[in-house]
């Protein structure tokens, strides 16, 4: 019965009811798309950092994140590689030779970590051939070929079919010099990463970092990091649980280990999202809590007829709660709703920040940000318009409950 008096109490001033309902949907509308392009531009930077630099997981030595020196290499990389095939959760793996080096040219000279790669096993994990602007990707013809970024390109002053030098300690600590050819040129818009890595055959890197001491070491077992990608991020916990098992003696990461970058972005969005909707509730009490005041004392009257013939104090406080209630949980789908649709008419084209694209590359994010909903934040916004106006709903409906009849009935 309560519930069908405050039901129809709320349409009474329908004009009054309609404008709270628009307004509260409005507010759920705008934090809805604010929140998702939040979430967009957070999924685009870690599928790009995971894409374009660290996979979901990698293996190592224990020492070599500590100190990348050349003999810090994965031993028996080849049982890993064999075992790994067999985990149906992982998608893809490449092993790599990693090695910090200079690469110079007669106009300049750049310090970088020089990163051999498997070229066919490489473009399964990572982007790098669709990032490739100029030139070519690795031939398997030619073997001392090198992909620079177009940045650092600019900056040894060479272009395609010029030759570098790349300049590097081997194994027993000599320093060795190898001339490497340039076919292709790379961006993946984050100029960190852009500046600080070149790419070359990894067979033709292991050869030159054989030991004079010990030339009889095969070269094929150089391998400083094996970067294991999954079918979904969802199963890296697993995943990485199962591998740390399994190979006790080697170091296994996951992203967010090998980038607090990352753990620190998504933080920071958490962060935000929660002063958003902390806002929005501020701005939506002040709101509600107006309008259901001018209720209550537009209702004066009634209200102390209601109670002078028997309606007890925590009815009509319960009807004041419910008919709040009511006014936000016909607004929040409105609002979410909307939310939906704007999302889902910018699913394809996104929106276009090019206009901030430098500053935008400096921080690994897209130009390009495609707005995201998740289940978790359809209901983080349902939740805090009903806490909303549960606790809007307070004040009304205290200030109803406080009159008295015998001085509200004598009100005109």
């Amino acid at each position: 019965m309560l519930l069908k008096i405050a039901w129809r109490n709320i349409w009474r001033s329908k004009t009054r009811s309609f404008v709270v309902i628009l307004s509260i949907a409005m507010g759920v509308w705008a934090l809805a798309f604010i929140l998702s392009f939040s979430l967009g531009m957070t999924y685009s930077y870690i599928e790009n950092a995971i894409r374009d630099q660290w996979s979901h997981l990698q293996v190592h030595h224990p020492k070599f994140s500590e100190d990348k020196l050349a003999k810090f290499y994965i031993p028996n990389a080849e049982e890993v590689l064999d075992s790994l095939s067999g985990i149906p959760e992982v998608q893809a793996v490449t092993p790599r030779t990693i090695i910090s080096g200079m690469v110079s040219s007669s106009r300049g000279a750049s310090g970088v970590e020089v990163v051999g790669v498997d070229p066919q096993m490489e473009t399964a994990v990572t982007h790098l051939e669709s990032e490739i602007v100029e030139g070519e990707y690795f031939s398997e013809k030619r073997k001392s070929e090198i992909i620079l970024s177009r940045r650092t390109a600019e900056k040894l002053k060479v272009g395609l079919r010029n030759r570098v030098v790349v300049t590097f300690q081997n194994l027993d600590g000599t320093i060795t010099s190898v001339a490497f050819r340039v076919v292709g040129l790379f961006s993946t818009g984050n100029m960190m990463f852009d500046e600080g890595r070149v790419f070359v055959k990894r067979e033709a890197l292991q050869e030159h970092l054989m030991s004079i001491e010990n030339p009889a070491e095969n070269p094929a077992q150089f391998i400083h990091e094996i970067a294991i990608f999954l079918h979904s991020t969802d199963e890296l916990l697993p995943v990485k649980q199962r591998l740390q098992k399994s190979f006790q003696n080697l170091l296994v990461q996951d992203y967010r280990e090998l980038s607090p970058d990352i753990e620190l972005y998504e933080s920071q969005i958490q962060l935000s999202n929660t002063i958003m909707i902390t806002i929005f509730m501020l701005a939506l009490i002040f709101g509600i809590v107006n309008t259901m005041l001018m209720a209550v004392l537009e209702r004066y009257r009634e209200l102390g007829m209601l109670m002078a013939i028997g309606m007890n104090k925590p009815r009509v406080f319960s009807m004041v709660v419910l008919e709040t209630l009511f006014l936000g949980l016909v607004a929040a789908p409105l609002g979410l709703g909307l939310g939906w649709l704007t999302v889902f008419l910018l699913k394809d084209g996104g929106i276009d920040l090019s206009a901030f694209a430098k500053g935008m590359e400096r921080f690994g994010l897209d130009t390009v940000v495609y707005p995201l909903l998740s289940p978790e934040l359809y209901v983080q916004i349902a939740v805090a318009v009903f806490v909303t106006a549960l606790l809007a709903s307070l004040y009304p409906a205290l200030k109803a409950i406080r009159l008295r009849p015998v001085e509200a009935l004598q009100k005109v």
